[in-house]
């Protein structure tokens, strides 16, 4: 019974982002780029930005499209969400988010 129990909490507890992660909805990513398969770069519906620290190095995304393994939920978090290159099969592990271009801030209200 024990061990039925802490395998539930273990699933749970990896289907959850961990605390003070950053998570994105994927309906929300316009498009994805890497350029050297160490980062990948997603620009965003909002104008922001972003950029993905990969973890480790996903050589064949440089070249080919990728899907996401994305399981009863739309969230891509980091240091969790991993995604497979659609013709060489290559899985990789997203990293950590940062910011490289902001939200647009809003033009002032005319008078």
């Amino acid at each position: 019974m024990k061990t039925i129990f802490a395998t539930i909490a273990l699933v749970a507890a990896t289907a959850m982002p961990a605390s003070g992660s950053m998570c994105i909805m994927q309906r929300d990513i316009v498009s994805t780029q890497s350029k050297d398969g160490k980062n990948l770069f997603f620009k965003m519906k909002d104008g922001r930005t972003l950029v993905n620290h990969l973890q480790g190095i996903c050589t064949d995304l440089r070249y080919e499209g990728f899907v996401w393994n994305v399981p009863g939920t739309e969230d891509i978090c980091e240091y969790q969400q991993t995604f497979h290159v659609i013709h060489s099969g290559q899985s990789c592990t997203l990293g950590k988010f940062e910011v490289v271009k902001d939200t647009p801030a809003a033009p002032p209200a005319a008078h």
